[in-house]
């Protein structure tokens, strides 16, 4: 008979209301193993297989569509190099003008024209980046923050307000705006960390009940004399002053501005709370028992609300970087879809800071070079997306994966390595 008391309800409701979303199942190597071994069979190498896969389906569905394919494919077995030139010409086209409008634009006349698709790819995957902090942060303490997009829209209309509202000097006024947007943000997140922290609400209802709020929040205040633009009848507030903007990194002909950089310490950031402080290590530790970390002397309400405050935070500064760096002035898709976006890239990025960086790029480059691609071969820019809905497909699949590539498949060598294996090296 076991010995364990239980728990009374009063004291768990609020720890045990969800288990940490897409848990990641990282695979055993023996610590002998040779380097290039324990990279060839990481989850790294899964990300970037799954991205592959992606785009193999993606090539597939541009050469289903492309007119030349079904006309060749009519008369294969007669000739068959017609219609596999035909599918090639257009994966080939499709990817190069996708490659050439996020990148470099390899046919450009001057260095300037040359650049400005890697810059275009490095301004959209700016909010993309720093939403995408906060929702895998959130995923790191166990929660499922689904409310970046309402997180972004009261970031953006605080400091949107601040911009358009406030005369204050220049360098003061673009930080007391920056500042209004992170704390827009945190109390949009905070409202769902104290409900999940209290009373154990869900997080994910109440995120994405929250979402709608911000959604029609914003659209009231663009009919109110204080955020309608002065003799427009469209929901749209006055541009913010110059002072409250972020400066643009190379000159009026480029959108991108630093608020890439404040994008780049924000990953810096969040890697440094995640992995070298005290508090990273407790929500880290909420995010992988729950109940453990509460033995162990653990808030976990404490940790549930502050990590909601700081992933809303940096969900807010990805609203400033729309309002203050690239819309300029507010509007009803001032977020466009960069909230929903945001948790694709965190998954992909492993909830990883760095990944997310790298995650927040590629679909950065994904969106920009969609664009190209549609305006210079005129395949739809929803294959984009296609390829994106694949990404996660297979991220959230490892196993799929792996046997497709046939790798981290070999058995244990002894029974002995079967039992580490099995329960992940663990004593």
């Amino acid at each position: 008979m076991s010995t364990t008391p239980d728990l009374p309800p009063a004291e768990h409701t609020d720890i045990l209301e969800t288990p940490p979303p897409a848990p990641v199942v990282h695979h055993h190597t023996e610590p002998g193993e040779p380097l290039l071994k324990r990279i060839m069979t990481g989850n790294g190498l899964v990300s970037v297989l799954a991205i592959l896969l992606s785009l193999l389906v993606g090539a597939i569905l541009i050469a289903f569509t492309d007119e030349r394919v079904t006309s060749t494919a009519s008369y294969f077995f007669s000739r068959p190099s017609d219609m596999l030139t035909a599918v090639w010409d257009s994966v080939s086209e499709a990817y190069i003008a996708l490659f050439q409008s996020s990148i470099i634009n390899t046919s450009a006349e001057s260095f300037s024209d040359a650049i400005y698709p890697l810059t275009e790819t490095l301004t959209i995957a700016t909010p993309l980046v720093l939403a995408g902090l906060g929702v895998a942060l959130a995923f790191r303490v166990g929660l499922f923050n689904i409310g970046a997009q309402g997180q972004i829209i009261l970031g953006a209309t605080l400091a949107g307000w601040v911009g358009f509202t406030l005369d204050l000097p220049v360098g003061i006024h673009l930080v007391v705006a920056v500042l209004a947007g992170i704390v827009g943000g945190a109390l949009w997140g905070g409202i769902a960390g104290f409900l999940k922290a209290r009373r154990g609400a869900h997080e994910v209802i109440v995120t994405i009940m929250l979402n709608y709020i911000a959604v029609y929040l914003l659209l009231y205040l663009l009919s109110t004399p204080a955020f309608q633009r002065e003799g427009s009848n469209n929901p749209l507030s006055d541009p913010v002053a110059e002072s409250a903007a972020y400066p643009l990194m190379f000159g009026a002909d480029f959108r991108l501005h630093y608020g890439f950089l404040v994008a780049l310490a924000a990953v810096a950031f969040t890697w440094w709370l995640l992995n070298r402080s005290t508090t990273g290590f407790e929500m880290r530790a909420v995010g992988a028992n729950p109940v453990a970390a509460k033995t162990a002397g653990i808030n976990v309400g404490r940790a549930y609300l502050l990590s909601m405050l700081i992933a809303g935070g940096l969900a807010g500064l990805a609203g400033t970087a729309q309002i203050l760096g690239t819309e300029r002035s507010l509007s009803g898709g001032i977020a466009a879809s960069f909230g929903f976006d945001a948790i694709t890239v965190a998954l992909l990025g492993r909830s990883n800071p760095i990944g997310t960086l790298f995650a927040g790029l590629l679909f950065g480059a994904l969106r920009a070079g969609g664009v190209g691609m549609q305006a210079n071969t005129g395949i739809p820019i929803d294959i984009v997306l296609v390829v994106q809905s694949f990404i996660v497909l297979f991220i959230a699949a490892p196993p799929l994966v792996r046997s497709i590539f046939r790798i981290g498949t070999s058995k244990p060598k002894n029974k002995k390595s079967a039992a580490k294996a099995a329960t992940g090296g663990a004593a």
